[in-house]
């Protein structure tokens, strides 16, 4: 079970970018039983609520309203990390996450 299989790359590396995915692996039973795909969608939903808000208190000013969508940019880059196999801390997210006890 601790082994991490290329579908748990992808469904990983998915949820970052496209949030719904991080939904829908949060509420399968066998998708959140495995940790590497709990450990990353819980990560990229965290990160995709924060880029909503950001937009929604941003987006009063066209200049500001640009600057979720170049951090939604950056879910990419976690996005292949996380097709690598790797875990990974977001500076700031990851230790809020895990000091509530949502991570592990």
């Amino acid at each position: 079970m601790d082994e991490i299989t290329s579908n748990d790359k992808l469904m990983a590396a998915l949820s970052y970018p496209i949030g719904i995915v991080a939904i829908i692996i949060l509420l399968v039973e066998d998708m959140k039983a495995r940790p590497f795909q709990k450990y990353h969608a819980v990560q990229a939903l965290a990160v995709n609520v924060i880029l909503i808000v950001l937009s929604i208190v941003l987006g009063w000013t066209v200049v500001l309203a640009c600057v979720p969508m170049l951090l939604w940019l950056v879910t990419f880059y976690w996005a292949y990390l996380a097709y690598q196999g790797q875990y990974f801390d977001i500076p700031g997210l990851t230790p809020f996450l895990k000091g509530q006890g949502w991570l592990e």
